[in-house]
């Protein structure tokens, strides 16, 4: 089994597509092979990082493996088309109506069905359409004052032509092959209400895929708020990486930082401080929450002779 994209690295599965590139950015500089010549566990490391960025780097392919990824937990639970009235047990290509959950192709896809009769299907009034998850990303801003986006939405869509009668019938349907449904995207307008914060959902009701012989599932928008570049969420928290030099970390001082308010604020940096070690700012954060900073080491690119040579007294007195 492939490793998980999100693991490898290193994101939250509710981190921005923003957020995403930026650490895929990071972490190929650092084991792209030019830089470790010679080195086969950071070429290793390397492909790895290629290979998961391939997987979720854009919106696309994101959405794609998430969809999968959620059909791999339906399918341990359990049947994913127990909610669609069954009817798929003999005969019918799973492989299509797993396409049409997936946002397939729909119609340019065969169906198979064996050479024999079909009996209807029993349906009840608590038959529903699975509801759909995605993630919509907005800046820090438009969360606060609220905003509207467009949104591509693909959904099953009950049947133009036979409305979803054909289903689990004898009858055939030549637009949807007696599904009942397919496979139809649309654009719609998402209303994000102001104050939004990071992991809300928005709830469409009847959004979702609609059954061939019941009521809707709901759509279920998962807000992302981009923490924007050295920033990331944890938890709902906002957390804001800040480079300080070794002599700071190991001495104390002040340093300054620019808020996600673009504020300039001087914290104090603790003597015999460490690296992942946090600072909280109250009232910094977005809309006016916290803030917690986190100390990270700032390595230079290069150094001079004169920073080489207090460097080597410091490894001769044991630092």
């Amino acid at each position: 089994m492939a490793d998980n994209p999100y693991t490898v690295l290193g994101v939250p599965k509710d981190a921005t597509n923003a957020e995403i590139k930026r650490v895929y950015r990071k972490l190929a500089r650092q084991y792209h092979p030019d830089r470790n010549p010679g080195d086969a566990a950071a070429e290793e490391k390397f492909k790895s990082i290629q290979a998961a960025y391939d997987q979720i780097g854009t919106a696309e392919v994101r959405k794609e493996y998430d969809n999968q990824d959620s059909m791999r937990d339906m399918f341990g639970n359990g049947n994913p088309f127990r909610n669609f009235g069954g009817g798929f047990s003999g005969g019918v290509d799973i492989g299509d109506i797993f396409s049409q959950f997936m946002g397939g192709r729909g119609h340019q896809q065969s169906t198979k069905f064996e050479n024999r009769p079909r009996t209807g299907v029993k349906t009840s009034e608590n038959d529903k359409g699975s509801d759909i998850e995605s993630g919509l990303d907005i800046s820090l801003e438009d969360a606060i004052k609220g905003t509207e986006i467009k949104f591509s939405h693909r959904r099953l869509r009950k049947c133009k032509k036979c409305h979803g009668s054909t289903f689990g019938t004898t009858k055939n349907c030549s637009e949807c092959r007696s599904m009942g449904v397919s496979s139809r995207e649309s654009i719609i307008t998402v209303k994000v209400p102001p104050g939004a914060i990071h992991g809300q959902q928005l709830r469409l009701n009847k959004m979702g895929n609609e059954h061939a012989n019941g009521k809707p599932g709901d759509l279920i928008i998962n807000i992302r708020l981009d923490a924007e570049d050295g920033r990331r969420w944890e938890n709902g928290r906002l957390i804001q990486e800040v480079e300080v030099n070794y002599t700071t970390l190991l001495l104390g001082g002040k340093i300054q930082i620019k808020t996600p308010n673009n504020k300039r604020v001087q914290i104090d940096v603790p003597p015999r401080s460490k690296i992942g070690d946090r600072r909280r700012l109250n009232g910094h954060g977005h809309d006016g929450g916290a803030l917690d900073i986190e100390f990270t080491i700032l390595e230079p690119d290069e150094l001079n002779k004169k920073q080489k040579d207090a460097l080597k007294k410091l490894k001769d007195l044991g630092l």
